[in-house]
């Protein structure tokens, strides 16, 4: 056969094994990790995260504690039954003492409480604030619990990015150890730069190793907060955030005091609590309880009706109204430590977010640029000879800590901008 023919055939033999090699039944395949946005996890942690189901449980109670409230009393019925007997024991006619006069017996009554208006309509109110009350703070958890996804979010965004730079500076590293291995074998370079080489190499994959170690305890951390709907294997996608446009701390601190879910929240505790005390000094009036009998007796048979009014003499409820009104101070006291607190915050927040986007337009207005043209010339000149191993290696790593310090300006952004929608109560 000729050289050409054989050097054919045997390309058409690889050729065929290859493809059976990939067309083999039962090759296992791992399957591509489910990727998810930012906003698909925030929707799996607001359906599956307990602090959720907990919120909507306690709009549940209040809602049955409202149903109670609306009910009317029930009312009381009484009945007695017995064997009766009557003995004429009058000394004028001994036979007739000895008869007797035998007969079933009862009795029923029954009772009606009659509760005051006012009392009812209080405890009615009292109620209503306490489903206020849930609601409202069902929306302050789904906010907290948003942000907490956020931050945990751009933390492993965060840790991502720092373990994709960890391999790209172990690979910059080993191809800068491969050239000073091959100088030092060749005779052009001391030995001891083969030795300073390696040692970088094995800081390059120990940073390697704990920026790949905090990706998985953060993935951990994120899937924690959906309930375990993300699994051990996914990837997340996406940015951090950037700085919106036009956005004035005037307009958050207005938005913030009228909308934010906490406010609103304590807003309705403080309302609840000055119902609470009107109940208190409504149950001051009894409830009257209306009575109506019917009763059969040997020789007597009658209805009688009547009323039944508790008497507050001694005690009229003043420590139940004390207990009220200190609840209410406190109530009040804690909206305006909330105020001032939640406005630091938007003050705070809004602050850094705009101090961290300024030094993010200065990497890149060209400091990203410069750091990367410094490392190529670098090699470069690393590669011809005209400069030192530690030339390249300060300006790899100078490079490297540019490059982190802008991500995580990039990040701290990110969590300001997420701690200031928190504190202003909504998306900004």
């Amino acid at each position: 056969m000729a050289p050409h023919g054989r050097l054919s055939f045997v390309l058409l033999v690889v050729t065929l094994h290859l493809g059976g090699w990939h067309v083999a039944p039962g090759a296992a395949t791992e399957p591509e990790p489910q990727a998810y946005k930012l906003d698909a996890i925030i929707d799996l942690a607001l359906a599956r995260n307990p602090v959720v189901s907990s919120a909507e449980g306690h709009i549940d109670q209040q809602r049955g504690q409202q149903t109670a409230a609306g009910a009317y009393p029930n009312p009381t019925v009484t009945g007695y039954m017995g064997y009766g007997e009557v003995r004429d024991t009058g000394r004028a006619n001994i036979r007739e003492s000895l008869q007797r006069e035998s007969l079933t017996e009862y009795n029923m009554t029954l009772g009606q409480p009659l509760e005051w208006p006012s009392l009812r309509s209080a405890r009615q109110r009292v109620a209503d604030g306490g489903l206020a009350t849930a609601t409202a703070g069902l929306t302050e958890t789904r906010l907290n619990l948003t942000t907490q996804v956020k931050e945990a979010f751009y933390d492993l965004l965060l840790a991502q990015q720092d373990a994709a730079l960890a391999r790209q500076n172990l690979e910059i590293v080993e191809g800068v150890a491969r050239i000073v291995r091959a100088r030092v074998k060749s005779g052009e370079g001391p030995q001891f730069e083969a030795i300073k080489a390696e040692v970088e190499v094995l800081k390059a994959r120990q940073q390697l190793t704990r920026a790949d170690n905090a990706v998985r305890v953060n993935r951990v951390i994120v899937d924690t907060l959906t309930g375990g709907a993300l699994g051990f294997s996914y990837v997340i996608q996406g940015d951090f955030a950037v700085m919106p446009k036009d956005v004035q701390v005037e307009a958050l601190m207005a938005r913030m005091a009228i909308r934010h879910p906490t406010i609103q929240r304590l807003l309705k505790s403080v309302e609840q609590s000055d119902w609470k005390i009107e109940y208190e000094r409504q149950s001051r009036v009894p409830t009257v309880t209306v009575n109506g009998s019917y009763w059969r007796e040997i020789g007597r048979e009658a209805v009688q009706g009547g009323l039944s009014v508790p008497m507050p003499l001694w005690y009229r409820r003043q420590g139940e109204i004390a207990s009220s009104l200190g609840a209410k101070r406190r109530e009040e006291a804690e909206l305006l430590r909330a105020r001032n607190e939640l406005a630091r915050a938007v003050h705070q927040h809004y602050q850094d977010a705009r101090t961290t986007a300024d030094l993010i337009e200065v990497f890149d207005k060209g400091l990203l640029k410069q750091a990367q043209e410094a490392l190529r010339l670098a090699q470069f000149s690393f590669q011809q000879g005209a400069s030192s191993l530690l030339d390249v290696f300060d300006a790899q790593r100078v490079q490297r800590q540019i490059q982190m310090d802008y991500a995580q300006a990039r990040y701290e952004l990110s969590v300001s901008l997420a701690r200031l929608e928190r504190a202003v109560g909504g998306p900004l």
